[in-house]
């Protein structure tokens, strides 16, 4: 889901569940949260665009889901939805503060399912603020 407020893009990924979810899924959604939990920790002034994208893949690749992971990281929000940088593998820009982009790992497991959870950040002097603070807890229906 997103929003936009004086012309400025939000985005936000979460998963709800219908029923009760099996250990498969529930071990997917653990890893692709500590995905993105390790992404936005990394997140500060002067680090690479992709060297985040780096984490998130190398937790990802901890859990066995190697290749799990079909886009990039993130991407940078403005007056558009999708804005440089991209937080891709080769993205070499670095980030700097007042940026706002994406952090939203995914996996994907062909014949199965995905996963992805997503927040808006905003790159601070010292690190990111979370602008979609809402719940990442596994929400069970």
């Amino acid at each position: 889901m997103g929003a936009s407020r004086e012309g400025y893009a939000s985005d936000m990924t979460r998963m709800a569940f219908l029923g009760r979810p099996g250990r498969k899924i529930r071990g997917l959604y653990a890893a692709v949260l500590e995905a993105q939990l390790a992404a936005t920790d990394a997140l500060r002034p002067g680090v690479p665009a992709g060297r985040i994208d780096g984490v998130a893949r190398r937790v990802l690749r901890a859990h066995g889901l190697e290749g799990a992971l079909a886009h990039s990281t993130g991407h940078g929000l403005g007056l558009e939805i999708h804005e440089p940088p991209r937080l891709g593998r080769r993205e070499r820009t670095p980030l700097e503060a007042d940026m706002v982009v994406t952090i939203e790992p995914g996996a994907y497991l062909e014949g199965f399912g995905g996963i992805r959870i997503e927040d808006t950040v905003v790159v601070t002097s010292s690190g990111c603020e979370v602008l979609t603070p809402t719940s990442k807890e596994l929400l069970i229906l």
